[in-house]
């Protein structure tokens, strides 16, 4: 049986900021929540963890009871809690918040509470203001076009003029003909619509006009904004990452590398990353790869640049084949797969970077302490997210009991799981049902492959259904995918 490998104790030291003298509340569950502890344990911070009825057996309760002891574990209705979670910051005397990713971790209304209430906290992530600028698509989308940083092309504000919608329209048709698109098409959406609604497919320019009226006007009798959004839908592309980290000074961001994240689920959910986001040394590519990882670490530093940005985040981009490259949004908080980018990192010579406790200490105020000069890449990393799901069902959740659980402990692997390997564990049907996350290393991405199938294949999990039926997983959809990974 396996356990979670700890991560290297190298958190480069940046300033006179003495960390140790706050304590953060840990505002999430699971595998994150444990990572965030070790890395408050790693740099002398005392932290407080939460948890849920349903979270009783998982293994964050039990690593924050191993680390800061039952007194800092409380027990909370609902980690969507916002009041509760103040209650529990101030009963346990925090300092600092740390909202993990998911939850809270994007939400700007609840970082400026947390730093603007009469007891004032730090949010660990960026100032609400980043969160809120950056968090708006539209704005994100203006901010990129005057720097000229390539967006997807369409409206960057709602259009509410029937003649310039069309312009745009006919501009974003032509731009995919040209692109070699054989079935171009538009999306037409209201703007102050969400999840889903308010939005058409118009593949045909004579018929755009129907249809922008009639989301005009679905528009105004929903949300009362008859404002329209016009958009190309981009289907086939890679999708990759560039990982920022700056400082609270918002002057001297660095880059932590790429990664491609374009194997999902049927329902655009990543399921494997790599890093770096592409591999020209090893792979040919129809179009100049490393100019298009340049390009974007350039155009996302360009970015966080102007904003001051103050914390870890994400700037995620789309690469169609000809390798154009397009902004598609900025996640103002630490991502799941950070770790995999930190795997092939190293800072002034150390690797085993832990770029959670890099949000931690540059969050409570320390100065960076380095520049991109003393970062260096090394190998390539894979990480697979083990999720108790059925593929060949489009990838429906599954809930029942994890039997057994565990794997051959290897140098080149590092496992985040909050799942026991030692005892039975019931998924909790009320979240999802992610088991764990593995990070594979190797020199190159052959190495890393073959070492990828040798842990998938070597994995020990097993698990039921009270009614009956076998655990399903992503393990074999995982398998059947790293053959092909990096290529496009």
């Amino acid at each position: 049986m396996g356990k979670s490998n700890k991560e290297s104790n190298v958190a480069p030291a940046g300033g006179l900021i003495d960390v140790s003298s706050h304590k953060v509340l840990v505002a999430n569950r699971g595998e994150i929540a444990m990572r965030i502890m070790r890395a408050c344990v790693k740099l002398g911070v005392a932290f407080t963890a939460i948890f849920t009825k349903e979270d009783t057996a998982s293994g964050h309760v039990r690593l924050a009871k191993e680390l800061g002891g039952e007194k800092n574990l409380y027990r909370v209705s609902s980690y969507h809690d916002a009041n509760e979670l103040m209650a529990v910051a101030d009963d346990a005397e925090c300092t600092a918040v740390h909202p993990g990713y998911g939850f809270f971790a994007e939400d700007f209304r609840f970082a400026r509470r947390v730093s603007k209430r009469d007891r004032k906290l730090i949010f660990i992530g960026p100032s609400w203001k980043i969160i809120r600028e950056l968090g708006d698509k539209i704005n994100t989308k203006r901010l990129a076009r005057s720097l000229n940083v390539p967006t997807v092309p369409g409206s960057d504000r709602p259009i509410y003029d029937e003649m310039e919608a069309e312009r745009i329209a006919r501009t974003v048709f032509d731009f995919q003909v040209q692109q070699g698109i054989k079935r171009p098409l538009v999306l037409v959406k209201a703007s102050a619509g969400g999840g889903g609604m308010g939005i058409e497919e118009v593949y045909d320019i004579d018929n755009f006009r129907s249809v922008y009226r009639r989301i005009r006007n679905y528009a105004m009798r929903q949300f009362k904004d008859e404002g329209v959004l016009i958009e190309q839908r981009i289907t086939d592309f890679n999708h990759l990452e560039v990982q920022i980290v700056s400082d609270r000074s918002g002057k001297n961001p660095v880059h932590f590398g790429t990664r491609n994240c374009s194997i999902q689920s049927t329902g655009l959910q990543k399921r494997l990353e790599v890093a770096p986001g592409f591999s020209p040394d090893e792979i040919n590519y129809s179009f100049d790869a490393r100019k298009v990882l340049d390009d974007i670490v350039h155009y996302s530093l360009t970015m966080a640049r102007k904003v001051g940005y103050d914390n870890v985040g994400t700037w995620e981009w789309i690469v169609t084949h000809d390798g154009s490259p397009f902004l598609m949004e900025v996640n103002t908080r630490i991502q799941v797969e950070n770790g995999v980018s930190a795997r092939i990192a190293s800072v002034k010579g150390e690797g085993g970077v832990d770029l959670l406790a890099e949000q931690i200490r540059i969050g409570l105020g320390e100065p960076l302490g380095y520049n991109q000069q003393d970062i260096a890449f090394n190998g390539v990393g894979i990480e697979y997210r083990l999720i108790a799901e059925d593929p060949d069902n489009r990838f429906t959740p599954w809930a029942g009991l994890i039997e057994r659980f565990g794997w051959q402990e290897k140098p080149w692997l590092t496992m985040h799981t909050h799942v026991p390997t030692d005892v039975p564990y019931e998924i909790p049907t009320e979240f999802d049902p992610n088991l764990a996350l593995a990070i594979v290393w190797g020199e190159n991405i052959e190495q890393a492959k073959d070492r990828g199938r040798l842990f998938l294949d070597s994995l020990e999990l097993k698990g039921c259904k009270k009614t009956g039926g076998e655990l399903k997983s992503n393990v074999a959809f995982l398998r059947q995918k790293t053959a092909g990974i990096l290529q496009f």
